[in-house]
């Protein structure tokens, strides 16, 4: 029997520049299955195969099939074999294997799983575009494709807020001493705690002591924090009072998620009757108002210390963030609410959430808009916490905004469950990563990492996964192991990057 011996350069196609399109270009088109010469051997065809390749690479795309054409006319036998091996339809897959087999990918993978070179995104200096990454003109033309400072920024906040899950998961008995942040220019100034108005029997704690943290009716839940590097205020132009709100963690927490009734906001004499007042989900407005017999609501807590930092720094250029996942992005959004009302002369405030829920009705949504709060959604389309709570209705556009007028609006305005979202959305898919499996489960589509490794890896909606995304995979592989698709795992471990080796890389609770 003889013995095959590829060229190995076959495999090694040069790279050809484009730019993202919706649109699929045909390489050569498709033609029927000719048999070759039975004189031609297996080495002749690899070896005519190669000279395509070769001849492509060295022209464009757009140019391929002319080439093609010309070497029809010399050479009908190279034609008929092209048009049975179909590369039009095989070349993606066989690009795809060559970029997995390359000895580059593997060397950035080894560099995306370590845990000791984690490389950062330069930072540009935002003087001069910080209010319209703030959401002063609501993000419009930052989005799609993503403007590359906000997505620094995201990643930013969404670090403030992985900071306050590690903080919480250091002491959940009590209140965290340490703040890890991953910003060295940022100061805490406060920790926020949240009480629950739910009970639950005593016995609980005496069948599960060990779990005596998950029955507190009052948590710590995030932190406020300043900016009090010189360097870091010029380079942004401002500075920053950063709000961080981890998701659920508590049982207390999760009964209060399952309270999706619409309650009247606090205002001056509410008519709870009238279905067109700004209402909110019932256990969320708890979490935020409930006061407990040792300290006040997290509201009071919160509005007295933004009132207090605004007033030390008086006179100085400010900007209030406020960020959140889970939970603590549905919270974010009523905190934004309350500081634009209560806080006297409060700076720009803005809501960067990730994997949020409906929160409120439309007129709650109305409210915000109208006392120009920015928020900002990041959304993952397999995430179902992004669908909930409320009922699903068709006249949703894509914002998650009900579209006015009809029949439909008459509904859900009298409707007690109707629900909308709010501000603008930056829509990301499980779908586009190259490492996650899109069948992911539930926990991996709301994992805080796994949104931050998407945002890190956005271009556009219309564009492929960034080849040179910055994030590493350390994290997604300790936390998500089970969801990263098997060649990345294995690679993994024969890069000995064992994702048991847990080393300085805290365990992620954001799945929760």
């Amino acid at each position: 029997m003889q013995t095959l011996t590829p060229n190995a350069d076959i495999f090694h196609p040069k790279r050809i520049r484009f730019t993202c399109s919706n649109q699929t270009s045909t390489l050569i088109p498709t033609k029927p299955l000719s048999v070759s010469p039975a004189r031609k051997t297996n080495r002749e065809h690899l070896k005519n195969l190669e000279n395509v390749l070769k001849n492509s690479s060295s022209t464009s795309i757009d140019h391929i099939e002319n080439v093609t054409s010309r070497q029809e006319k010399t050479n009908t036998s190279t034609s008929s074999l092209l048009g049975g091996l179909n590369l039009a339809r095989i070349w993606p897959q066989m690009k795809a294997a060559v970029d997995e087999m390359s000895p580059k990918n593997l060397k950035r993978l080894q560099r995306l799983l370590s845990k000791s070179s984690e490389e950062r995104s330069p930072k540009s200096k935002l003087g001069s575009k910080w209010k319209e990454l703030h959401g002063l003109n609501n993000w419009a033309g930052l989005l799609d494709p993503l403007d590359e400072d906000l997505r620094r920024e995201l990643v930013r906040y969404g670090e403030f807020v992985q900071a306050a899950y590690h903080a919480f998961h250091s002491d959940p008995e009590g209140s965290p001493t340490h703040v890890a942040l991953q910003d060295g220019s940022f100061k805490v100034t406060k920790s926020l705690y949240a009480t629950s108005s739910v009970r639950l029997p005593k016995w609980i704690d005496d069948v599960a002591p060990d779990l005596r943290w998950m029955t507190k009716q009052t948590s710590w839940v995030g932190y406020v924090a300043v900016c009090d590097d010189p360097r870091e205020i010029r380079r942004m132009g401002r500075r920053e009072i950063v709000i961080a709100l981890r998701g659920t963690a508590t049982l207390l927490e999760w009964s209060e998620n399952f309270r999706p009734n619409l309650v009247s906001m606090p205002e001056p004499k509410p008519d709870s009757s009238n279905p067109t007042r700004p209402k909110v989900e019932c256990g969320f407005n708890s979490l935020y108002t409930t006061s407990s017999q040792h300290g006040p609501s997290l509201a009071e807590s919160l509005i007295g210390e933004i009132s207090r930092l605004v007033e030390l720094y008086a006179g100085e250029e400010l900007s209030i963030s406020v960020t959140g996942h889970s939970l603590g992005a549905a919270i974010a959004l009523l905190a934004a609410d309350d500081i634009a009302e209560r806080v006297p002369h409060a700076p720009p405030v803005a809501v960067f959430s990730f994997g949020g829920p409906r929160v409120g009705n439309r007129e709650f949504a109305d409210r915000l808009d109208s006392k120009g709060v920015k928020v900002l959604r990041v959304v993952n389309s397999q995430d179902v916490v992004t669908k909930v709570p409320g009922l699903f209705s068709d006249n949703e556009n894509n914002n998650g905004r009900s579209r006015p007028g009809g029949i439909m609006e008459m509904v859900e305005r009298n409707n007690p469950w109707a629900y909308s979202h709010v501000g603008a959305e930056l829509r990301v898919d499980m779908k586009m990563s190259p490492y996650l499996k899109p069948n992911a489960d539930v926990a991996c589509c709301h994992d805080l990492e796994a949104y931050l490794h998407l945002v890190d890896g956005f271009l556009a909606s219309n564009c492929p996964f960034r080849a040179n995304a910055k994030r590493s995979l350390r994290k997604l592989l300790d936390e998500q192991r089970s969801n990263v698709k098997v060649l990345y795992t294995g690679k993994s471990l024969r890069l000995n990057r064992s994702v048991h080796d847990n080393g300085d890389v805290l365990p992620s609770p954001s799945s929760s």
